[in-house]
């Protein structure tokens, strides 16, 4: 049955290709360990964003599980910088196939969001993932604007490999420093429709981010109030950061800081992004990055490290898997070269320069772009107290009080609705909700696609 499948599958794509559909060549079969059901049809490979200096990102690609040509398109991106939109959101949080313990294969899961969209993860910067650039220079210039550029890019030459999706309605979202990625694409997409003489018009429609760093001194006042209340630090260590630290200024003075290296050094034996869940206790990776770094604000600015969820040891097993020849292969990878969740050598080099993105959520809410935050309340890394913090700081008209919102007779989190903006948290998740909430963020993004207000009754 399954040599009869691959022979159709091979057929068909032939024939499409010779008829100019340039997206079969792009189409995943017999990806080693994917369950033969319920069948899932998928595409991976790179796409250029820069020919001079042989720039490429690579993407994987879902079609929506029904009626794909009715659903719109949603493009994910993880953070970091340098952390793998594969390897986290696909293959553990929110894709259809995801990594089983140590690699052994992939399972389906019944809560991916290509229930309610077509799905397109994104390796993003160069230099994360299988992105490559043959250009080494390249890696020194990694800041945000260079990023959105490259997305940007990608994304016209994606829809143009696959011209039936040119039509659905677009979104973008992500999580962690995605929380700068999205919004930028965002603002590039808007200012780029209202030139259609010089860019194709993408049906651009909104973004939803979880978790996502913002503003730094929101962020920072955030996170050290969270590691204070959640009783991570003592009270000592909380007055002094308070008294030597101003999060308003973009480098911290030496004595904030000594004093935040003392928050962050309470977190070596918990995990930062999931505050109650446990540890993985497996020997991690070279690409696994700890709280000792030279100074406290890099430490802040540090991408996700291991992570703690059903199973803290995931990004492990995402790392055994990708590192497979017969899975790069099938997923039309570099098949050279190891593979890690997350490249710490781009977030040595990344140049932070942007301190805020508010003032692009106030231009892209007053031009009617539908926009939400969401927030994992046991992340003490991007906390939902700096989150609060950053949406309360747009001064916006309230819509609807500060409320619960339930799934399966339960309070799944709470919501607040401004005229322009709807911020959600979930309850009991970390950094990575879809990860840790499956069922609870299906909802969420199903409500945010559909325009939907949450559940508010049992």
């Amino acid at each position: 049955m399954a040599s009869s499948r691959r022979h159709f599958l091979l057929c068909l794509s032939f024939m499409l290709t010779i008829s100019g559909d340039s997206s079969e060549s792009d189409r995943v079969l017999d990806l080693p360990g994917q369950p033969p059901s319920p069948p899932i049809s998928h595409f991976s490979g790179y796409l250029t964003v820069n020919r001079e200096n042989g720039r490429a990102l690579f993407y994987w690609f879902f079609e929506a599980q029904t009626l794909p040509s009715d659903r719109p398109l949603l493009l994910w991106l993880n953070g970091g910088p340098g952390c793998s939109s594969i390897g986290y959101g696909a293959a553990v949080e929110l894709g259809p196939l995801r990594v089983k313990r140590h690699g052994t294969g992939l399972e389906f899961n019944k809560y991916a969001w290509n229930k309610e969209a077509n799905l397109l993860f994104l390796e993003s910067p160069v230099g994360v993932g299988f992105s490559y650039t043959n250009t080494s220079s390249d890696l020194t210039k990694l800041e945000d604007g260079f990023v959105a550029e490259d997305a940007y890019s990608f994304l016209v030459n994606w829809l143009r490999r696959f011209p039936q999706y040119q039509s659905h309605d677009f979104y973008i979202a992500g999580e962690s420093y995605a929380g700068h990625y999205v919004p930028q694409l965002a603002e590039l997409l808007y200012d780029r429709n209202k030139d259609t003489k010089n860019y194709p018009y993408i049906n651009f429609k909104g973004f939803i981010v979880g978790n996502p760093e913002t503003d730094e001194y929101y962020d920072s006042k955030g996170l050290l109030e969270y590691a204070w209340s959640h009783t991570v630090v003592s009270d000592q260590v909380y007055r002094l950061a308070n008294r030597v630290c101003d999060f308003k200024l973009f480098n911290w003075t030496d004595e904030c800081n000594d004093a935040m290296e003392m928050v962050f050094n309470q977190y070596k034996e918990i995990d930062i992004y999931n505050v109650y869940a446990p540890k993985c206790t497996l020997p991690q990776s070279s690409s696994s990055s700890s709280f000792d770094e030279d100074n406290a604000k890099k430490s802040l600015m540090r991408r996700i490290r291991r992570y703690a969820g059903y199973d803290p040891c995931f990004s492990t097993y995402a790392e055994e898997y990708f590192n497979r020849v017969d899975v790069r292969r099938s997923l039309h990878a570099n098949v050279n070269g190891r593979w890690s969740v997350c490249n710490d050598s781009i977030l040595r080099t990344y140049n932070f320069t942007v301190f805020s993105v508010l003032p692009i959520y106030s231009k892209l809410i007053k031009a009617g772009l539908r926009i939400w935050i969401y927030s994992g309340d046991t992340d003490g890394r991007v906390p939902v107290i700096g989150s609060r913090y950053c949406v309360e700081a747009l001064r916006l008209p309230l819509k609807s009080q500060w409320q619960p919102w339930f799934h399966n007779h339960q309070v799944g989190g709470r919501f607040v609705e401004y005229q322009g903006l709807t911020m959600v948290t979930v309850r009991g998740a970390g950094h990575l909700v879809p990860l840790n909430k499956p069922q609870e963020a299906l909802v969420l993004i199903n409500s945010y696609l559909r325009n939907q207000q949450l559940p508010t009754h049992k």
